[in-house]
């Protein structure tokens, strides 16, 4: 995410007095994040990758198709795209420059950091800012335009890291700094880019692979940290020590160290924070890293192979039950009575206590009593524009194989929807953003009212939020199964089947699924709440 987009949501204007992550940081970097699964750490044997676009951003997305061009045709790089209201909205877009067009693009999931193309490459994205004076606002390209480019022409991870660093290199990078996570069926990479300068063309960026059997996280901070030149795992541009030496990044006579180089201000000397250190202590079942540390690993072997339901699991994490946990310190004194029928006095989790608070909320409470709560920014936050985890199955024709397990709004609150390689048409629900327009036939609306409603007494709500969730995720997920078989018959009777009307089917029946279930839950809700709680 950007760092001079304001989140829109009111409580990030200030936060608590005792909190330990400033408003500024919020806006700066503590926007979103992405778990990347190698082929032998997942329990099925595919590459898993996921992003959550935390943000006010654009929720609108559309499956732009496959396309040949002529000879000579020139392709736009936009600029402004990330906040329009729908595909053809043109407020604030504007063309940075033109570059020969490809005999043939991809046809690709059109979200606000484009993130699948129908040959199984998914890419995800997290801001880390990096040093304010690398930044070349003329610079053509930034991240999400340079996303689209590569899943308009390459089908593999290798290949979209080197042409981003082409057209870096030709064109320039116009961004702040950015890690995007790239994956394809056999693989997944981490690469981190910064620009070069305020007036040089060009940008700084290293990539390296996440062994296969290893899960590897990216959350608004450089991971990368010594260059492997020579190894097959890693690439980087040439100009990598140049440019920090310039900047008086480095010193030039210690050990090189990208994330050291390169890092933001808010992570403070470090490579992590709260977030990848709970997603990694979680996937090894033990506390083994702490926040006393001053670095923590690249990547780490689970405990467990990693199913794509434990990514889904860990993108809905709040800390629940942990130390950093904000509703720890929230109590209510309640009266109960025993079994013979004696009142007495009980202290439990207050019903209201809820992980996404607002800002006038934690600033009264902790007016009250200052220790009442210290914000942690969880892996889900409130202000989630979409969230998604993408599976890529090497086994399965690619139509099918690819699929991207779509959310809007609060990940720890909605429902995921299938979207596959091979899908041409989304539920009309998503043409619209719903951080731009309100309307109960806009998707994000169709799911956000309910999850609102919930965090008014989140604690007797969450039950029934979790089970909707599990549920649907595990219907979703069970008729799979039947749908690949379907694909496959299809494409051993002619390998040039269109099967686009199986797969935007499944993707529909899913989402009208869930959106009359949550529709229902607001129902409830409502019925629970009007008379007071």
């Amino acid at each position: 995410m950007k760092k001079l987009i304001t989140l829109g949501v009111a409580w990030i204007a200030a936060l608590t007095v005792n909190a330990q992550i400033t408003a500024e940081d919020m806006t700066v970097g503590q926007s979103c994040t992405s778990i990347m699964v190698g082929k032998k750490a997942s329990a099925t044997g595919e590459v898993i990758t996921s992003h959550t676009c935390d943000g006010n951003y654009r929720s609108w997305m559309t499956m732009e198709p496959a396309r040949d061009y002529a000879k000579g045709a020139m392709h736009p790089v936009w600029r402004g795209t990330l906040h329009t209201a729908f595909r053809n909205d043109t407020v604030g877009v504007k063309v940075m420059g033109v570059l020969p067009e490809a005999a043939h693009t991809y046809a690709y999931l059109n979200t606000a950091y484009p993130c699948l193309n129908e040959k199984q490459l998914a890419i995800g994205e997290s801001t880390f800012v990096g040093p304010e004076q690398l930044r070349n606002p003329k610079g053509w390209f930034n991240i999400e335009e340079l996303q689209r480019i590569a899943l308009q022409r390459c089908d593999k991870a290798r290949d979209a890291i080197r042409l981003i660093g082409d057209l870096i290199k030709q064109y320039g990078y116009g961004d702040y700094g950015e890690c995007i996570t790239i994956a394809d069926r056999n693989e997944v990479w981490q690469m981190e880019i910064v620009g070069a300068g305020k007036n040089v063309i060009g940008g700084v960026w290293v990539a390296k692979r996440v062994a296969d059997d290893e899960v590897a996280v990216s959350c608004n901070i450089p991971r990368i940290g010594k260059l492997e030149r020579g190894s097959a795992d890693f690439m980087c541009s040439d100009n990598v020590e140049k440019v920090a030496l310039k900047n008086k990044l480095w010193d030039g006579k210690s050990e090189f160290c990208f994330w050291k180089a390169y890092n933001c201000e808010y992570a403070k000397g470090k490579n992590f924070l709260e977030r990848e250190m709970f997603i990694y202590n979680s996937l090894l079942g033990e506390e083994r890293f702490n926040m006393d540390m001053r670095e923590l690993p690249y990547s780490i072997v689970p405990k467990a192979k990693v199913s794509v339901e434990k990514v889904m699991e860990l993108l809905r994490a709040t800390y629940e039950g942990t130390q950093y946990d904000m509703c720890k310190n929230l109590k209510a004194v309640v009266t109960k009575k025993d079994k013979d029928g004696k009142a007495y006095k009980d202290t439990i989790q207050s019903p209201v206590a809820n992980p996404w608070m607002g800002g006038n909320m934690m600033r009264t409470l902790n007016y009250l009593d200052s220790t009442a709560v210290t914000f942690h920014r969880g892996v889900s936050v409130a202000w989630c524009s979409y969230s998604w985890v993408a599976q890529l199955r090497r086994a399965l024709p690619d139509a099918v194989g690819g699929v991207v397990w779509m959310s809007v709004d609060n990940p720890a609150e909605s429902p995921r929807i299938p979207i596959f390689c091979g899908t041409t048409k989304l539920p009309s629900a998503f043409d619209r953003c719903g951080n731009k327009v309100y309307g109960d036939d806009v998707a994000m609306w169709q799911y956000r009212k309910a999850n609102k409603l919930a965090t008014v007494a989140w604690q007797s709500t969450k039950g029934m939020i979790n089970k909707a969730v599990l549920d649907e995720q595990a219907r979703a997920l069970n008729g799979l199964s039947s749908l690949e078989q379907n694909v496959k018959a299809s494409l051993a009777k002619d390998a040039k089947a269109d099967v686009s009307s199986l797969l935007n089917e499944y993707t529909y029946d899913v989402y009208l699924r869930t959106s009359n279930h949550w529709k229902q839950l607001e129902g409830k809700l409502w019925q629970r709440f009007g008379m007071g709680f």
